[in-house]
């Protein structure tokens, strides 16, 4: 017991020292005073310390068993593999609150560690910043959601096991990816609040904090994209995504964070859009917490909610109202200082930007209101009303296709100013070679809606080779050595640009030409399914290390013969007694075979659901190449800590 004792006291200790990081530098600042300003970094490399012992003992209690915590009780059990005692910590609602600390304490100790030739006021005022919002975190673990509560004298000699859903090598890694992208925004949000408090707002600070901005992007990106992951090949129903509540959670920064990487952008390079790139940043950040009440509050319905303790939510929801308050009452206070720097024409790169910044904040707000309409007509006495995909996907077409256009035609644009002639000479051709594919694939006998959205996906893409070719031939070298000779920054965008619209594209087609089939099949029956026929060959019974399983054999047939076998389960968890189907896949770059096992149908019929998904696998990949295209940005020489740090401290000097 003597481990989480001691946890319980780093956490404890780590709430103390959170509050001196926030009240040390804020004295320094107001007497000028160095050593209190320098307490900041101290107070934030302590902090770490501490919450990683607090984190520490808690993996300890899992792992050796220890069932006198209530939290290692309901996530636990002495059968559970021992990965999965690792990954359990954050699989309830207490530890994937410590977890969130954590990743908090982990980004201020690296903003304190690389930063050191940053302004020392102004890297005070960003740890305080961040120390602010650990206060506020680790006050909500103590006091609503401590995972180091006992339950003494009695506790039970085996726990309830983790929740079969979460018993999966994706949910080791989704929690603690997409909370480094959650908690990562808080540090463009600290730089944007430390520069309204210190009154500079030049492009500096938008230098200072893009990089942070994109490895939290990179982190969030990946994050979701194992969430959508585990949603299709664990939940069983065959969808990507899905329209979750929790999905949309985490959907939204995501959303917001894209638009807020494209504004730091353009306030670094022509100084222009401050007022615009601070909001971003806070909403951004607001819309992390946001999902953390969705998540921890129980408000909505979802296989992912991990609380459902309005108490807790409502914690949550005073951190959001508190610090999105205080950031607008500063924003407003400090507008007379968020003045451009330049000016720019209608028809120029910087209009095209902002055009997709809104498209992408209008988006937000649309899967903002659909998640939270449940709420709104319960608030209204309306009754507690849902909205499904049908309103999603309605909504999100006309979005997608806008943002496509702006896309084209923005990848060609020039800063500044550029005429509508000079434009249409650039755009033509990749206009007219998608063009060209246009024709093929409505003869094809494909949807019109389908066609159009590969015209836009096409364009987009030749827009995007036409500018590659422009700049190599400014090289003045060979295609291939003029390539590498292009920036890592602009290499990494078109990647990420690449990746966007290969999700798009596998979005686009597995949407429109899925198969799906839910049926009841005897032992020996055959069903075409797409191009593929699936014949029932028998189930046999496996056991597992803490579940029984009933294992079905299924023969994939192809154009005569047999292409493959596929394994279904239906599995029971002995503790919880709790049944889940492991769905069967058999991947493919072009389409994916999904088979899952239901229940019984007695004798020797089961129900059984088939899909066909052609094109699935270009969403994760495209997830993927967009997350390459983040770190290749942040290769880029003028984006490397060290050098970067030591140009804005010789330019601030001059």
């Amino acid at each position: 017991m003597i481990i989480p004792e001691l946890g319980q006291f780093a956490l404890s200790l780590a709430m103390v020292v959170a509050l001196f990081q926030v009240l040390l530098p804020l004295l320094g600042l107001r007497l000028q005073h160095v050593g209190l300003q320098e307490c900041a970094r101290t107070a934030a490399l302590a902090q770490v310390a501490l919450v990683s012992l607090a984190f520490a003992a808690l993996e300890y209690a899992f792992i050796n068993n220890d069932f006198t915590l209530a939290y290692v009780v309901e996530n636990s059990n002495t059968q559970l593999p021992f990965y999965y005692k690792i990954s359990a910590v954050w699989g309830g609602h207490e530890g994937s609150l410590l977890l969130w600390a954590w990743v908090l304490s982990l980004w201020t100790a690296a903003v304190a560690l690389f930063s050191k030739s940053l302004p020392r006021a102004l890297l005070a005022r960003v740890l305080l910043v961040m120390g602010g919002v650990s206060v506020a975190f680790i006050a909500f673990i103590l006091k609503t959601s401590n995972p180091f509560h006992h339950d003494l004298p009695f506790f039970p000699p085996d726990g309830n096991d983790l929740n079969p859903l979460l018993q999966d090598p994706g949910l080791i890694m989704h929690p603690p990816m997409l909370y480094m992208g959650y908690v990562g925004f808080s540090v463009p949000f600290a730089f944007a609040m430390a520069g309204l408090l210190s009154g500079r707002m030049d492009s500096a600070w938008a230098r200072w904090s893009r990089p942070w901005a994109v490895v939290a992007w990179c982190f969030l990106s990946l994050g979701i994209a194992l969430g959508s992951w585990w949603s299709y090949y664990v939940l069983g129903w065959g969808g990507w995504w899905f329209w979750d509540p929790v999905e949309n959670a985490s959907f939204m920064p995501w959303l917001a964070g894209t638009a807020l990487l494209h504004s730091l952008a353009v306030t670094e390079k022509r100084g222009v859009f401050k007022a615009w790139t601070v909001l971003l940043a806070i909403l951004t950040f607001a819309l992390c917490v946001l999902g953390t009440f969705l998540v921890r509050s129980g408000v909505l319905t979802s296989v992912h909610a991990f609380a459902s303790d309005p108490s807790r939510g409502l914690f949550v929801l005073g951190i959001l109202t508190l610090m999105v308050g205080s950031a607008l009452a500063l924003f407003a206070w400090r507008a007379p200082l968020l003045v451009s720097e330049s000016r720019y024409q209608l028809l120029s790169r910087e209009t095209f930007i902002l055009a997709n910044n809104v498209l992408l904040v209008i988006a937000c707000f649309v899967v903002f209101l659909g998640t939270l309409f449940p709420l709104i007509s319960a608030a209204l006495n309306a009754g507690k009303i849902s909205v499904g995909p049908p309103y999603f996907n309605f909504v999100f077409r006309p979005l997608c296709y806008a943002l496509l256009v702006f896309m084209a035609a923005g990848s060609l644009l020039q800063w500044k100013q550029q005429s509508w002639l000079s434009l249409w000479r650039q755009l033509r051709g990749p206009v007219a070679a998608a063009s060209l594919a246009f024709p093929l694939v409505f003869w094809a006998g494909w949807h019109t809606l389908v066609a159009f959205g590969l015209f836009l996906i096409l364009a987009v893409a030749f827009s995007m080779l036409a500018d590659i070719r422009r700049k190599i031939a400014k090289a003045k070298a060979g295609p291939w050595a003029g390539f590498w000779r292009l920036s890592r920054s602009y290499r990494g965008m078109q990647l990420a640009h690449a990746g966007f619209l290969v999700s798009i594209t596998g979005i686009l087609l597995t949407s429109y030409y899925s198969d799906e089939h839910d049926l009841r099949m005897q032992v020996g029956e055959i069903v075409q399914v797409g191009p593929y026929a699936f014949q029932f060959h028998d189930v046999h019974q496996v056991q597992g290390p803490n579940y029984s399983s009933q294992v079905a054999d299924f023969v994939v047939i192809h154009q005569g013969g047999i292409l493959r076998h596929m394994y279904p389960e239906k599995r029971l968890y002995t503790v919880r007694q709790q049944p889940m189907a492991k769905v069967a896949l058999a991947p493919g770059w072009v389409r994916d075979l999904y088979i899952a096992l239901g229940d019984s149908a007695g004798g020797k019929a089961w129900a059984v659901r088939i899909y066909y998904k052609p094109f699935v696998r270009w969403i994760w990949l495209g997830a993927l190449l967009m997350a390459a295209g983040g770190g290749t940005v942040l290769r880029d020489p003028r984006y490397r800590l060290r050098q970067r740090l030591q140009k804005n401290v010789e330019e601030v000097a001059s």
